[in-house]
């Protein structure tokens, strides 16, 4: 791997960890606050590691992808 691919690999992956943060932030919040009563929902499941997983899981692939997104949008030139 050059220089070149491993800058670019660095740069996705510090933006994909910026979107899983935010991802994590707002599950949290969600789960805090008890929006929709998901956190009462959850809590009285037997089934809550796997409920938990599959929230956290949607959440850092939308909000990852999302923090790729605007890195790579923030790439262009702006040109008159």
């Amino acid at each position: 791997m050059d220089r070149n691919q491993r800058r670019f690999l660095t740069f996705l992956l510090k933006h994909a960890g910026y979107g899983t943060a935010s991802g994590l932030v707002f599950g949290l919040l969600l789960l805090w606050l008890d929006i929709a009563g998901l956190n009462t929902l959850i809590a009285s499941s037997p089934d809550r590691p796997l409920f938990l997983l599959l929230l956290f899981f949607g959440l850092f692939i939308t909000f990852g992808s999302i923090g790729i997104a605007i890195g790579v949008m923030e790439l262009g030139e702006e040109r008159d």
